[in-house]
């Protein structure tokens, strides 16, 4: 059937149509700059003022390696060597603390082994064939210290782990060693997961030890900043932390043995323990909500702690913070370096910029598609001196075909040059490429019309 000259025009146009839709037209890259300094005025003051204030808190610092940490993000916001590794001594049992609480039961009841019962002082005096409810045993861990208490827990959950017996008091000494290293593996895995990649525990109770790995000699230690990291998760991440807390905060508290009736149940035993918080600092400063000192030879006087107050929360560790006759420092740094966080920072909130609606889509069905960008808030303590930016990063145009919930660009927001959180910008919907099939029938649809 012969087409009329309309039709012919059609088919021209749309011969045109086809031309221009495979025609490549290039759009640079867009990159937007949305922020700037929190000090919009004299920011190059505050800077200096800044640098110099942490000159003198790192100068006025006993330890050997502190870090502040905003509790609300793990930023760090001071360091003083907080990379360096070194021995923490006991701060390591709010990992054994943490552990205990997400991996069994308050109930459990504990036996002894002659191993447990062998640790040096500082410790309970537990002995072979004695029970502990395992929250009683928490108690004695955080409030005394008790490096025998340590061993007990570590070896009743590392058994279970090791496929040994829950029985610990009918292990030999190898068996006990293993569950108990066993359990260290496990504190290892948590560190990772929270992600600490320089901590290395080898005891649940921090006595300084040392044990070859892939052939290197490792010694149980960690540095300020992954210790930092570990009382963030504990106090404020963990889904037992309301219980660290509460164990943690607690002045004393005392509990008694249990006994093994004949039908199998646990009843009261005839000894008592008595248990004093020895983290003087809760009570110097309004706030304080957790802290763990800790003393070994190798490691001298440590301590880790978490403050909350208004909307501000820290965390802090300090390690090789003098040795015996210095028993005071780790007070006066801790204070130092809490005074420094209260002041120094305030929160601050980092807006989203606006971003384009849409998209080019070359060589696409339609010719743009919408963008996605989650909406959040990003809240961080923010001194003076820092310098924070939100830049957008976005091409000009896509290329077909798009999917959607593809990945396109970026929101990233920095401070002081350094990347903090990144937020992706994705496709809304899917744009299929064109192709000679597709082109025919729109040909085909447009011919008949």
């Amino acid at each position: 059937m012969p087409i009329g000259n309309r039709n012919w025009k059609s088919a021209g146009a749309l011969t045109a149509l086809v031309l221009m839709l495979f025609t490549t037209v290039s759009v640079p890259e867009m990159t937007v700059n949305a922020g700037n300094s929190y000090a919009a005025s004299g920011s190059a003051a505050a800077t200096a003022d800044e640098r110099k204030n942490e000159t003198s808190l790192t100068n006025e610092l006993y330890a050997r390696a502190a870090v502040l940490m905003d509790a609300e993000n793990g930023r760090i916001l001071f360091s003083k060597n907080g990379d360096e590794v070194l021995p923490m001594a006991s701060t390591t049992k709010i990992m054994t603390c943490v552990l205990a609480l997400e991996t069994g039961n308050p109930e459990d009841v504990l036996p002894v082994s002659s191993y447990a019962a062998r640790q040096p002082k500082v410790h309970m005096g537990v002995q072979k064939g004695e029970h502990y409810r395992m929250e009683d045993l928490l108690y004695g861990l955080m409030l005394e210290s008790y490096n025998d208490v340590a061993v007990v827990i570590a070896e009743y959950y590392g058994s279970k782990a090791a496929g040994l017996s829950m029985d610990c008091s009918l292990h030999t000494e190898e068996e006990s060693r293993k569950a108990v290293l066993t359990f260290a593996r496990k504190m290892n895995e948590k560190a990772k997961e929270i992600g600490c990649e320089n901590t290395f525990f080898i005891t649940p109770n921090g006595l300084d030890a040392e044990l070859e790995t892939d052939g290197t000699q490792k010694q149980h230690s960690c540095t300020a900043t992954d210790l930092a990291a570990i009382m963030r998760y504990c106090a404020f991440m963990s889904p037992q932390k309301e219980t660290f807390l509460t164990i943690t905060r607690t002045a004393s508290r005392q509990f008694c043995s249990l006994k093994k009736a004949q039908d199998g149940t646990f009843e009261t035993g005839t000894r008592t323990v008595s248990a004093a918080n020895h983290n003087a600092f809760l009570q110097m400063m309004d706030g304080m909500l957790s802290g763990k000192t800790g003393f070994t030879g190798k490691a001298g006087y440590c301590y880790v702690g978490a403050l909350t107050k208004g909307e501000k929360s820290f965390t802090i560790a300090l390690l090789a913070c003098g040795w015996p006759n210095n028993r005071t420092w780790k007070w006066h740094d801790a204070r130092l370096l809490l005074e420094y966080g209260l002041e120094a920072f305030d929160q601050r909130s980092l807006q989203q910029p606006d971003l384009p609606k849409t998209l080019l889509v070359e060589n696409g069905q339609l010719a743009e598609v919408s963008l996605n960008c989650p909406k959040k808030e990003i809240r961080m303590l923010l001194s003076r001196g820092d310098q924070t930016d939100v830049r957008v990063s976005l091409p000009g145009q896509l290329t077909a075909p798009v999917e959607a919930g593809e990945q396109v660009g970026t929101v990233s927001y920095l401070v002081n040059g350094a990347l903090y959180e990144q937020l992706p910008v994705t496709a809304a919907f899917g744009v299929p490429k064109i192709t000679y099939c597709y082109c025919l029938k729109r040909l085909l649809a447009l011919v008949l019309l």
